[in-house]
């Protein structure tokens, strides 16, 4: 049953096009992941299904209300957790929860009932009583999950969760993601640029870019697209053509001067393919077998690599405050 539909979905500021036409559903008890790199548009689709902000065109219903027409009745059967931190670090982790469920108008005996109950959830019922602001950062995000789960939502909204954590942080957080996905049943829906995160959580991902999904299925199926082995060659001169003349390769993908070429049992092929090289007067710096990993979908529906567009992403975000404050 879908929980989550959107269609069309677009969102406009003066002459950018944000989001850009989407359209996906998302099944109650699902993770659904958006994966795309920084200023892919996810993060805005996230605040248009939350109620934030208005879409251009288009529209979605969440928990069977519609974001425009019933915007209350959506909040009230949605939890979220925003990229920025949004904890009061003077309070403790329990005084935190208490405020949130006060702004619910949870009556005294449920909120702590609840309290108790979503505490024990993010393992922090021995933390319970401390500062916010002597928590780790994997502890303030933990607890920033249980708030949202406090009011018992339909479906909770993580943007970028993770963010900024280290790689054990991280696991443990995808951990607690799945626990509470499993044991209360609740549908989420994440947002990430981390290829890992998506494969190891989502049971459905959309990869976002400039703003459109450019390919929508379960992790397993959106790797077969490559259909084979990743043999990835570092060439002098980054031209495919040589390679998409054999039989063998199913596809290839330049990208500067490395070539992704797709080939069952590559590394029987690698012998094979240095052969013709040699045959065809190309030089190979350096050869890497893997198999199909989401980067690689990624790779070949956008032509660039998730890591690059990030990187120029924070490099215009950077100038951009540079220019704003007169540098």
């Amino acid at each position: 049953m879908e929980i989550v539909s959107v269609k069309n979905l677009t969102k406009k500021f003066k002459d950018f096009t944000a989001v850009d036409g989407i359209t996906f559903d998302v099944q109650e008890g699902e993770i659904f992941g958006l994966l795309g790199p920084n200023g892919a548009g996810k993060t805005t689709t996230i605040r248009m299904l939350i109620t934030l902000i208005p879409p251009f065109s288009g529209g979605a219903t969440v928990a069977g209300s519609d974001i425009l027409k019933d915007r209350d009745r959506v909040r009230e059967n949605i939890g979220i957790v925003f990229q920025d931190p949004a904890l009061d670090r003077q309070l403790t982790g329990r005084e935190n929860l208490d405020f949130h469920a006060r702004m619910y108008n949870m009556p005294r005996e449920k909120r702590l009932q609840k309290i108790t109950e979503v505490l024990e959830l993010a393992d922090l019922t021995e933390k319970a009583d401390e500062l916010v602001e002597n928590y780790s950062g994997g502890m303030q995000r933990r607890l920033e999950i249980a708030r949202g789960l406090m009011h018992a939502p339909k479906v909770l909204f993580l943007d970028e969760p993770t963010l900024g954590l280290d790689v054990q942080t991280r696991r443990k957080i995808w951990d607690y993601i799945q626990k509470l996905n499993r044991d209360q049943g609740t549908t989420i829906l994440i947002t990430t640029h981390y290829m890992d995160e998506a494969d190891y959580l989502c049971g459905r991902v959309g990869i976002m870019n400039r703003g459109k999904i450019v390919a929508l299925d379960t992790p397993r199926n959106l790797k077969n697209l490559i259909g084979a082995d990743v043999v990835t060659l570092e060439m002098e001169n980054g031209d495919p053509g040589p390679f998409g003349k054999l039989d063998y390769v199913k596809k290839t993908v330049a990208h500067g001067n490395l070539v992704n070429l797709s080939v069952e049992n590559g590394e029987r092929k690698i012998p094979l393919l240095m052969e013709f090289a040699q045959s065809q007067g190309v030089k190979i710096k350096s050869v890497e077998l893997h198999k199909p990993s989401l980067e690689d979908v990624f790779l070949q529906y956008t032509g660039t690599t998730i890591k690059e567009v990030n990187t120029d992403s924070e490099e215009r975000s950077r100038i951009g405050m540079n220019i704003r404050r007169g540098r």
